[in-house]
This record gives structure tokens, sequence and C-alpha cells, in this order.
């Protein structure tokens, strides 16, 4: 019997990450055909433990021991990683942590490194927009990654759905009006994802290897409007959506609010620049998801299935 090829999932108990293992263990072809090799700072943690009683196999690593990488990686065929920025919120930590990844890979021998990315928003908007850092950082590892000349795809996930109920999505007190607030045109096309679904992209980027090395592979399940986000709220929930509307915030009102929630300023300002970016150069730069959703093999969650799924909205039904 030939044995499994492993792959290694850094990032393992984080959402993307446990959505690849997932995706990977729950599909009978390819857990026939590989092993999932978690990585986590701490395998006695309960999460590490729900990933142990998937079948995962879990390993210690930290991202700042570049040796405890090399050591989570030997042996594997496959690599997917993602660093958490937000965790540090200190962009130089974020590339050399994926640089080392990135090496680590090279160094190993790995076959086929998935790395999650994101666009160069500074280069993209020709410095209109220089402070997305968690976006550039991420881009910095990718354009590492390909002069390395590693086998390599690039995983760029879209606008979490997530990021819209209870923060941008709300209805305050007296009037108890559900209000989507951003600051953008209620014209911008936002490429929405359901974080859940990484692994449903990033198993059909194991799937189609040859056809997907070097290449970007976006994950979004469509371009929405903030306008048509309502729209489709009040779709799903008719009584408590009769009222809803879109208010395009202003920029020094959207930065306070952050503020005000105890994000620095910098990080305040990068997340107005962030929101910005759908109006002014485009999340992809423009680029059609269509390519991408080519390559599934499951259907990604429409913005409609979440709505109805997401706990901030469970009294509405």
């Amino acid at each position: 019997m030939t044995a499994k090829k492993i792959i290694t999932v850094f990032g393992a108990t984080g959402q993307q990450g446990g959505s690849v293992v997932s995706a990977i263990l729950q599909d009978a072809r390819l857990s026939s055909e590989w092993s999932v090799r978690a990585v986590t700072r701490d395998t006695t943690k309960e999460s590490a433990k729900k990933l142990a009683a998937q079948g995962a196999e879990t390993v210690q690593a930290d991202l700042s021991d570049k040796k405890s990488v090399v050591q989570a990686i030997a042996g594997a065929e496959a690599v997917f990683a993602v660093t958490n920025y937000w965790e540090s919120l200190n962009a130089e930590l974020e590339v050399k942590q994926g640089k080392d990844i990135a090496d680590a890979a090279q160094e190993t021998g790995v076959k086929h490194f998935i790395w999650s990315s994101l666009m160069d928003v500074k280069k993209l908007t020709n410095g209109k927009l220089p402070h997305v850092y968690h976006f550039d950082g991420k881009a910095a590892v990718e354009e590492h990654t390909r002069s390395l000349g590693i086998p390599a795809t690039f995983f760029m996930p879209g606008f979490y759905m997530t990021n819209i109920p209870g923060q941008a999505m709300r209805a305050d007190p007296p009037a108890h009006v559900w209000t989507l607030a951003l600051p953008m045109p209620e014209s911008a096309p936002i490429p929405v994802f359901d974080i859940t679904d990484t692994g449903k992209v990033v198993k059909s980027i194991i799937q189609n290897k040859e056809k997907v090395l070097g290449k970007r592979v976006l994950g979004a399940y469509k371009y929405m409007t903030p306008k048509e986000l309502l729209e489709e709220f009040k779709a799903v929930f008719p009584e408590a959506g009769k009222d809803a509307t879109f208010f395009s915030l202003p920029h020094t009102a959207y930065t306070d609010i952050l503020k005000g929630m105890g994000l620095p300023d910098f990080a305040a300002e990068e997340m107005l620049e962030n929101m910005r970016l759908m109006d002014e150069g485009g999340y992809y730069g423009g680029a059609s998801l269509d390519e991408s959703h080519a390559l599934l093999e499951d259907p990604l969650t429409s913005w409609k299935e979440f709505l109805a799924k997401a706990p901030a909205f469970k009294d509405l039904m």
C-alpha cells in the first residue's frame, strides 16, 4: 500500500487553516491520498485536540522560530501557510514569518507551497493607499516565494462576510432599524467570502496543482455592492429588513469608531484604506472570479446562505 502524502497546514486552529484541515479530512478521495499535519503553538489546547480527533497529526511550531517551522514541514509534499497580522499589528514580523516558512519549504523540497496572499495595495494604487500593511506584507511574501522558484500557488481570500454583521451592519437603539454603514459608495464592488469556505478553495488548488502552479486563485463568492448586500438582506429578512438602509460613512467617522474600539491610530487608518480599496483600485485590481470558480468542486456559500446561518441574525428568521 502506498504511503499517504503529507500536507502541513499552518494556522490549523485558526479559521483559514482549520477550514483547510476539515476540507481535506472530510473528502473521501483526498483523505485517502493525504495525511494532514496540523501546526499549532500548543498541542495541548482544546482546539488542537479537536484537530487530532478529526484525524490530523498535531505538531508544535512557533512561526518566530524557524527551526521549529522547518521541523513542521520536513517530509511534507505540500504546505498551506497563513500568517496573522492582527495578532501583533507588526508588518515586519509578519513578513519575516512568511518568508521563513517559504524558505523552509524550499529547504525541505516541498512540491506544492500554497500561500494565503493578498494584493500589494501600495503598488496597485500607485501609492494612493500606502498603509494597508496586512495586504502588502502578504504580497511581499508572495514576491519572495516567486523569487525562490519553488512550485507555489497563491490563495487570495476575499472580504470576509463575518466582517459585516455586528460591525458594519447593526440595529442600534432607539429606532432599531438595520443599517449597513461602510466608508465607501453604495456602488463599490466587494468580493465577499465566507471564511469557512477556505478549505473548498484550497481543495481545488490541491486537485488542480498543474493548472494553478505560479497562479493566484481568488477566494470569493461574487462581487457585491453595499446596495446588493442590503437588497439580499431584505429578501432573507423581509420584516426586519423593510426599513433597512445603507449609510456611506465619512472617513473620519469610520476611523473615530475604530479608535473608540481601542484600535491604534495607524491601524484605524489601515482599515479605512482597506475599505477605500474596494472603490479605489479594486480588492483584486478588478480581476474576474470566473477562472477561480471553474476550479471548484463545491459551490461557495452565497451571501443569502451566510445571512441565514449568521449568529447575529438568528432572531430575525
